[in-house]
């Protein structure tokens, strides 16, 4: 089986093993007063979902999108965090929530990042789009661009910073995607968990829009959202016992309102669920290769430790590893030796082949020769 093959297969029973939780289930638990909600694990898993594809205006959770690409820049070495960027005039005219930047005026790539992440500024938004694209048009062709390559199909962006505009929306399952994928950039949470910080020789305060990093346990983010058309959104991002949450709300009545569905979904998520690490009880050993350059190969999963999420009620997982005992050369890296299978209740849960995680040549008959000289004259 060739390794691309059996990693989708291995994605597969993931993705189809776990049971998702019902709708009944989801009312018992969660009363979400917002028109769209969702609550997601970090593996794309949805627990729990109300009219999550309705598109709807996501006001300044769109810097969520901004904020990715940014940090991709920074990672791909386009920009670097002490880039120096420079205000143009279209981003110092930019209304809503800013720093009142004036044309000129000057900021690193880390202040700006912070002067977004914090205080929401629409103007520092607008300043790193056009100094990574040339223009926040640009930017914005780039955004949507990624939005799509996300699975984001419900999603168009007109501007990088969430002011109202015609065509401007996504849903609560977009934002939740690529949320997904902007805490993939740890950095980030070095910007969102700030409460109070200062800028301008700390002549100018930025206070944190997301109020929830005081008052929630393990929140860490992510971006909140108002206009008078979107209402409140919140994309909030926390951390218990290891495990992520990602919970989204769009259009809630108040901003009260907007953090009690984010704390009631987030409370339901770490009450009902666990993360459950799938790996073998015991470690995997090299596997022994005959008439092989080398006496043995690595070996690994092809699925490396792959984290599942479901309730704590699970019952006991049954694992078994099968390998082979040995192999013959030549052998190639991703070939297949064996396979680790977990059961559930005496069903299949998952299985994941274990395969070499390098090469192995075969001996020519020279050197098949010299081994057997050494043995003889080791006797």
């Amino acid at each position: 089986m060739k390794k691309t093959a059996a990693f989708i297969i291995a994605l597969l029973w993931v993705l189809t093993a776990i049971p998702a939780v019902s709708a009944a289930e989801q009312d018992e638990q969660l009363d979400i007063s917002a028109p769209s909600a969702i609550l997601m694990h970090p593996s794309g898993k949805v627990l729990y979902e109300k009219d999550s594809a309705q598109r709807m205006a996501p006001a300044s959770v769109t810097k969520i999108m901004t904020l990715l690409l940014t940090m991709e820049a920074i990672d791909s070495g386009h920009i670097a965090y002490d880039d120096i960027v420079t205000a143009s005039a279209h981003a110092a005219s930019m209304t809503g929530s800013g720093i009142w930047l004036e044309e000129g005026e000057q900021f690193t790539v880390d202040e700006m990042i912070k002067c977004v992440a914090v205080a929401s500024a629409n103007d520092c938004s607008v300043a790193l789009a056009e100094y990574i694209a040339g223009s926040e048009p640009a930017f914005v062709a780039m955004m949507n661009e990624r939005a799509l390559e996300l699975g984001m199909y419900n999603t168009n962006f007109v501007n990088c910073c969430g002011l109202e505009a015609e065509g401007h929306y996504t849903t609560a399952a977009d934002v939740a995607i690529m949320s997904c994928e902007l805490i993939k950039h740890e950095k980030i949470f070095d910007y969102t968990t700030i409460w109070m910080d200062t800028i301008r020789d700390g002549e100018f305060g930025l206070n944190n829009t997301n109020k929830l990093i005081k008052t929630y346990d393990g929140m860490k983010g992510l971006k909140t959202g108002y206009t008078s058309q979107a209402k409140y959104c919140l994309s909030a991002v926390a951390e218990r016992e290891g495990m992520e949450l990602i919970a989204v709300v769009l259009g809630g009545e108040t901003s009260e309102s907007r953090n009690k569905d984010i704390s009631a979904m987030l409370n339901y998520g770490f009450a009902v669920y666990s993360q459950v690490e799938i790996s073998p009880d015991k470690p995997l050993m090299p596997v022994t290769v005959e008439l092989g350059e080398k006496n043995s190969v690595a070996v690994k999963l092809l699925y490396e430790d792959p984290t599942v999420i479901e309730k704590k009620d699970i019952p006991l997982l049954e694992k078994n590893l099968e390998i082979a005992e040995s192999v013959k050369a030549p052998v190639k890296k991703g070939d297949e030796i064996g396979t680790f299978s977990v059961n559930v209740d005496g069903k299949l849960f998952l299985k994941v082949p274990v395969v070499a995680a390098e090469d192995v040549e075969k001996l020519s008959v020279l050197d098949i020769w010299k081994r057997m000289a050494e043995l003889v004259f080791m006797r």
